[in-house]
């Protein structure tokens, strides 16, 4: 087998990122499907129209982050594969000289499939560890006291199965694209970006940095998406579990949202600047050849960055913003239930950049130092 199992295991962020969806989706899914077997016994209008509400909130929430979480897992399984190719693309050039078809090849990608399944069951089992609270939560508002937990089946389809099948058939798919370029360009390939430094250039010292750091942010699109995500799910969720318990949601709901994303902003950081220092590691050992100074090095494989993560937090704290005003619309019709006092939390947003800030930057350092530790030898190894 091409793939091995150890090498779909080493999926973390995608097993993280599905875990998180199916985690959020199964705890709404799920009580829209308990709510509706009380439906028939509400015989009050307002709370006909909370039950409405209700769900109609549920089935938004899973969609969007249902939908918000499996693009991104779709990005980064492609980026997966991609990288899996390049690490491996003088074997599998020979196995395509040897005659062997692009479809032949990919078809064993599947298994990258099982970082999803074991994703999703993660995150379906948690949900359920879950849920007990949160319909405690429901039955003590007095609406629905009498709504129970039953387990669905039909959500394990949806929720765990049919995701891992489609993914396997993604990754088929995308790796047969991958491969359909001649076996000697992939058993020559074509190595890591190289870079000359002159003596003009190294006089030049502030232009060319800025040159360099310019084209390593340029090179990687995926990486830019990988760490402005970062930026936009701390955002979105931290600011927003300040905002949730300001309109009635459970103190549960606000750390639950919290802590997904504080964990989806570490994975996709880990991710991002892990396979940036790595990618980049015969530029930098070329850098410090020259008498670059690791500052100088860290500064010009990682600042470029930093404008990005900026601009994803504003676009996730303006998403938060306005999905909690279509919320709260969708929620409350202003004449049987009256929508709460909602305003932008100046003071959520403020802690959460801050801590965002302190969480990036001590990332930066993390890495910085790891540059520094990056043998000269990288260079001599270069083919």
């Amino acid at each position: 087998m091409l793939i091995r199992p150890k090498d779909a295991a080493k999926l973390l962020g995608i097993v993280i990122m599905c875990a998180c969806a199916v985690l959020v989706c199964t705890l709404f899914l799920n009580m829209n499907i308990d709510l509706a077997r009380e439906k028939d016994k509400v015989t009050d209008a307002e709370i006909m129209v909370w039950y409405d509400a209700m769900v109609s909130s549920g089935r938004m929430t899973s969609a969007v982050t249902g939908g918000a979480l499996g693009l991104t897992t779709v990005v980064m399984l492609f980026f997966y594969i991609k990288h899996y190719i390049d690490a491996h693309k003088s074997e599998l050039g020979v196995l395509k000289a040897m005659g062997y078809s692009s479809f032949k090849i990919a078809k064993n990608f599947w298994i990258f499939g099982l970082s999803v399944l074991m994703g999703a069951a993660i995150g379906f089992a948690l949900s359920f560890t879950l849920m007990p609270t949160l319909y405690e939560d429901v039955r003590s508002g007095g609406e629905m006291p009498g709504v129970t937990l039953h387990f669905n089946p039909v959500l394990v389809l949806f929720m765990v199965i049919m995701p891992a099948l489609v993914f396997s058939l993604l990754a088929v798919l995308y790796g047969c694209r991958k491969l359909k370029r001649p076996p000697l360009e992939l058993i020559r390939g074509k190595g890591n970006t190289k870079i000359r430094i002159t003596g003009q250039a190294k006089a030049a010292g502030t232009a060319f940095l800025r040159d360099l750091r310019q084209s390593t942010v340029k090179s990687r699109f995926s990486l830019v998406f990988f760490i402005g995500l970062a930026a936009f799910c701390y955002a979105a969720t931290v600011v927003m579990s300040f905002s949730i318990k300001e309109v009635g949601s459970s103190r549960m709901m606000a750390v639950m949202m919290a802590g997904i994303g504080v964990v989806l902003a570490v994975t996709t950081l880990l991710i991002a600047v892990t396979t940036i220092i790595k990618g980049n590691s015969k530029t930098i050992a070329m850098l410090r050849i020259f008498g670059y100074s690791d500052r100088e090095c860290s500064g010009a494989i990682l600042s470029g960055y930093r404008p990005v993560t900026y601009i994803g937090f504003a676009l996730g704290t303006a998403y938060q913003h306005g999905l909690m005003l279509m919320m709260i619309s969708l929620v409350y019709d202003g004449e049987v239930l009256v929508a709460p006092d909602y305003s932008f939390n100046i003071r959520a947003f403020f802690i959460a950049l801050v801590s965002f800030v302190l969480l990036y930057e001590l990332f930066m350092l993390v890495f910085a130092k790891r540059i520094r530790r990056i043998p000269l030898k990288e260079v001599m190894q270069e083919e």
